[in-house]
């Protein structure tokens, strides 16, 4: 049984074969015979896991699972507490209402958090310092303010983070997966993997949420060896 965590790149196709000739995982040097287990949109990037056994693939996938998978957001717009906790509730998007959420928005290095103003405003920095450039980098207008969220979901609709966001008035700007379940992405660059070790709980379908990266994106035992393309 084998068990990949690939740092995908944005605009990198989450398949090895494509017509058009768009990038795909093919680069990757990638053992054979592995598939992937859930879908990363192609403008999206971080955490993808990729399995060869088909028992755990369906695991990793079904729905009734319910893995937590964790995001940072790049959004327009400065989001309030009411944004916010209306993700945490859920939001109603055209396929119905999603599940309840953990939301936060990011704080700048060295606070003690994100902090609301008056207006309900959330204060929060720029961009996670372990983060690594986008190519192309995303559009930024000058006028209007960015943020970085974090933002826990336990579903898999088509594009549901980016229509989450926008329902709320926060169009997402650039969105990296970070977890699924208890798998990280450990500190792997954009095009790196590693194998790694089927975790006791997603054999049980009983996964625990772990803390968000702190400093950078959280490391766990011993240095895996890690893979480039």
């Amino acid at each position: 049984m084998t068990l990949i965590a690939l740092n995908k790149p944005y605009l990198v196709h989450c398949k090895f074969t494509d017509d058009e000739g768009r990038p795909t995982l093919a680069q990757f040097g990638l053992p054979p015979r592995v598939y992937v287990a859930g879908r990363l949109d192609h403008d999206s990037e971080g955490l993808l896991l990729l399995t060869d056994d088909g028992r755990l693939n369906q695991r990793l996938t079904d729905p009734r699972w319910k893995a937590p998978k964790t995001y940072y957001v790049q959004v327009e717009g400065t989001p309030t507490e009411e944004a916010l906790e209306q993700l945490r509730r859920g939001v109603m998007l055209k396929d119905g209402m999603t599940l309840p959420a953990e939301a936060r928005a990011l704080a700048r290095p060295g606070s003690a958090g994100a902090r609301s103003d008056a207006d309900g405003d959330a204060h929060v920095d720029a961009e996670p310092p372990w983060l690594w450039p986008r190519t192309p980098p995303i559009r930024v207008r000058r006028t209007v303010p960015d943020a970085w969220l974090e933002l826990v979901i336990r579903e898999g609709r088509n594009r549901q983070v980016r229509r989450m966001t926008a329902a709320v008035g926060l169009p997402t700007l650039r969105l990296i997966r970070t977890a699924i379940g208890p798998y990280h992405l450990d500190g792997l660059a954009p095009g790196e993997w590693r194998t790694e070790t089927p975790r006791e709980e997603a054999e049980r379908g009983d996964v625990r949420r772990e803390g968000p990266p702190r400093g950078g994106i959280r490391r766990a035992g011993a240095a895996p060896r890690r893979h480039r393309r």
